[in-house]
């Protein structure tokens, strides 16, 4: 559901300026640039090419951005109430006409939400939280994928400490927004921090969505299953640098998010989900070769089958590598090389087949030498090509280079 924000705005920030400017949390997030296609053309936020199997650099061209503001509203003692909020924008990339009325921007209200700790005597380190909220979402930066990502409107008690990790509990109502509105509520369960051996930890985590139809809807056929995701991670840090591997089991309507990169949406348009089951493997990590050259990595291995009627299955590999020479402190040189291939096989015996080769090279001004120091405003030049069609240049070509500059940054 799409929120105007615009009228709050002013409200939540004079209501925030009445106290100490010290005690706001101010976080965020923001990436933006230009982009020419040397085919002709400029590039917007529709001229993305599969960056979430392809990787992200040198192939976003839309205005983005998260903006946070936060305050601890109450203390006494051990106990306190934390606000947090989170506004958006985003824009498909039509310059200076980008403006509501045109409907090439948008604005959302992504958290509202009120976090309570020390409300539970035994339980000193608990949080109590309700509200909308970004709940507890894993990241693959590189190719901007969440793949567990259950985040919506709930309520949940978190950072139990048991044993030498944590239990998280929550019910979020996650609904399908489209005209159906079909309401789905997920329990989600996780444990994190158990330390096997020195340098790993682990999280291990069960979704389980339970559609919620209305008597109207399930008078117009409107009858889907429950679903469960199960996801378990094992990462090791090293001296020089860390990895991250990531089982994950879904069925019913979370099957798709397997192939599809998703991180727990619940599939109601793909018609018959009732068989479906998907596994997916994750591998990623961050590795210093040398004093100043690091290789980031994601690889996502996945397969569901029965994800829709008529199909009877898929795979997706994809690979995205990101070099990164650092010159100086504030100087790099990074490139960006991707691939993908997926199949989708039907129950009549056809196939249809995507696939893409992607490599960028960029100099970037960054405000220090870690891959992940922010900000950074990048120039860098793409090649891309699509290996199964020819999806360039009004179809008339299966590859594009593209030219241009971008800034991205979190703080």
């Amino acid at each position: 559901m799409k929120m105007s924000v615009k009228p709050l705005v002013p409200v939540i920030l004079a209501a925030l300026t009445t106290i100490p400017a010290y005690a706001v949390d101010f976080n965020g997030y923001v990436r933006s640039g230009l982009g020419i296609s040397t085919n002709g053309g400029g590039l917007d936020g529709k001229t993305k090419t599969e960056k979430n199997k392809l990787g992200r650099l040198g192939n976003e061209y839309d205005t983005y951005a998260e903006l946070s503001l936060g305050q601890e509203l109450y203390k006494e003692e051990a106990k306190s109430f934390y606000f947090q909020s989170t506004f958006e924008m985003s824009s498909n990339g039509n310059l200076e006409n980008e403006g509501t009325d045109k409907d090439n921007a948008n604005f959302a209200i992504k958290e509202l939400n009120i976090q309570a700790k020390g409300f539970i005597e035994s339980l000193p380190d608990a949080v109590i939280w309700a509200g909308k909220r970004f709940y507890q979402r894993h990241d693959l930066h590189i190719i901007d994928t969440k793949y567990w990502n259950v985040s919506g409107y709930g309520a949940g008690l978190e950072n139990v400490k048991l044993g030498s990790g944590a239990l998280s509990t929550a019910i979020i109502r996650g609904d399908a927004d489209d005209t159906s509105d079909l309401n789905i509520n997920y329990l989600d369960v996780r444990y994190a921090g158990l330390k096997p051996w020195e340098g790993a930890w682990t999280e291990f985590g069960i979704d389980y969505a339970l559609p919620n139809p209305t008597d109207t809807q399930k008078e117009n056929g409107v009858d889907f299953g429950n679903a469960v995701m199960l996801t378990g991670e094992l990462s090791q840090s090293f001296s020089w640098g860390y990895n991250k591997t990531v089982l994950q089991y879904a069925n019913e309507g979370l099957a798709q998010n397997m192939t599809s990169q998703g991180g727990g949406w619940y599939d109601i348009w793909s018609g018959d989900v009732s068989n479906a089951n998907g596994y997916r493997l994750i591998n990623t990590g961050d590795f210093h070769v040398s004093e100043h050259l690091a290789l980031n990595h994601v690889l996502t291995y996945g397969y569901t089958e029965k994800y829709a009627t008529n199909v009877k299955d898929r795979d997706l590999l994809s690979l995205a590598i990101r070099p990164t020479y650092a010159w100086s402190k504030h100087h790099k040189t990074v490139f960006e090389l991707g691939y993908f291939t997926s199949t989708v096989k039907n129950t009549d015996g056809t196939e249809v087949k995507s696939g893409g080769e992607k490599l960028t090279v960029a100099q970037v001004l960054a405000a220090g030498e870690d891959v992940l120091a922010r900000p950074e405003i990048r120039f860098y030049a793409t090649y891309i090509k699509d290996t199964e069609g020819k999806s360039f240049n009004d179809n008339r070509d299966d590859d594009d280079i593209r030219l241009g500059v971008q800034i991205e940054a979190w703080w």
